[in-house]
């Protein structure tokens, strides 16, 4: 990682453009080898609440096998490409813009379909039924004028 900036409340990292997530691999305990493109989020931040990670899945790909959870949704945020995604037995198309909510027991799959561009996509798993509320409730707001200059860097 590039660029990591930490503070107590708080950890920062830039990850460079997404054209280079291949640069981040991850081993799958039930693949053989490793794949290009995926880096979890809370392995580099220390997140306490969920896990997420970036994703790039290269032209005419598909995920190798299917999956589901035991306790966690997952939504996926496609930010470029297309593709098919898979939940039981539907398949839904997928493009820049496409949000999808998985519960749990879904089984799910998705490839890329495009002959030329990768698919990049975000993958937040967090507890399924633990949402209390609307997050604007839990924000406090702070009696200070916002300023920009004569901060110091991080």
């Amino acid at each position: 990682m590039t660029n990591s900036k930490r503070g107590p409340k708080f950890t920062a990292i830039d990850l460079g453009p997404l054209a280079q997530l291949d640069q981040y691999t991850y081993k799958y305990p039930a693949l053989p080898r490793e794949t290009d493109g995926k880096v979890f989020l809370n392995q580099v931040l220390g997140m306490t609440s969920s896990e997420i990670s970036l994703n790039k899945l290269p032209p005419r790909t598909s995920m190798p096998f299917y999956h589901t959870h035991r306790l966690n949704e997952e939504i996926y945020l496609f930010l470029k490409g297309v593709g098919g995604f898979q939940i039981d037995d539907k398949i839904l198309p997928i493009r820049e813009g496409t949000v999808i909510r998985v519960a749990p027991e879904g089984e799910r799959c998705w490839r890329n379909t495009s002959e030329t561009e990768d698919l990049y996509y975000v993958v937040v798993q967090a507890r399924a039924g633990t949402y209390e509320g609307h997050t604007v409730t839990d924000g406090v707001g702070i009696q200070k004028r916002v300023r920009w200059v004569a901060k110091e860097p991080a």
